[in-house]
């Protein structure tokens, strides 16, 4: 199954749009909360279709929504990921109260622009889950990488419970694709795409290194 959210030109008015769950990097920690995200590495900055000042933001972002995410749902289990200012918060809460305190907090970070809130209320997910989470990221990474007819590094992935998160600023070829790989590795229940969705000649532009017209660097 696969199921589409467009993040195409959109504003501060979708702060409280739902999609789906994720898994960041430290699912192997201890602490009851987890939180974290992509740190972008120096190499990634050449390949990466955020600009580097949008990627340096990026991590700002998830730093400070994490502190604060951790100061409001100290029980719960929480990843928080940011990809051109957009925020996906994902995880466990024990409450509602809890879900929409952290996503409140989260919306007040500065230059987020989109909050997208998927934490469930409930028990944290066990930790053979989370294992087995970790594992199908890697496997997915690794099946775009196989891939020849995509750019592995343009697709963000994030699973939780088997359900495969692709993020990133790609074309709807790039999409399509994308999440058709993504959905043939065995183990992953559902693909969700999180995309900007570029035209072949804003790709073409930044492919060049050209800046995109004003409209479209601000989605």
């Amino acid at each position: 199954m696969i199921k589409t959210l467009h993040l195409h030109r959109l504003g501060r008015g979708l702060a409280a749009l739902a999609l789906g769950a994720t898994l960041a990097a430290g699912l192997g920690a201890c602490a009851p909360l987890l939180v974290g995200g992509a740190v972008v590495g120096g190499g990634l900055f050449a390949t990466d279709r955020r600009t580097t000042g949008a990627q340096v933001e990026d991590q700002s972002i998830e730093l400070k929504a994490s502190a604060r995410a951790r100061d409001l749902a100290t029980l719960g289990q929480i990843s928080v990921t940011s990809y051109n200012r957009t925020v996906l918060i994902t995880g466990q809460v024990p409450g509602a109260e809890e879900k929409a305190r952290v996503e409140k907090a989260v919306a007040g970070v500065e230059n987020v622009r989109t909050v997208v809130n998927e934490l469930e209320v409930g028990p944290n997910a066990s930790l053979s889950t989370r294992a087995n989470d970790t594992l199908l990221v890697t496997k997915v990474k690794a099946t775009l990488v196989d891939a020849k007819d995509v750019m592995a590094n343009a697709y963000k992935v994030l699973v939780e419970r088997g359900v495969v998160y692709l993020m990133g600023r790609v074309t709807e070829r790039e999409a399509a694709r994308g999440a058709e790989i993504a959905g043939s590795v065995p183990g992953v229940q559902k693909v969700v795409r999180v995309f900007e969705t570029l035209s072949e000649e804003e790709l073409a532009n930044l492919s060049r290194g050209a800046p995109l017209p004003a409209a479209a660097a601000s989605k």
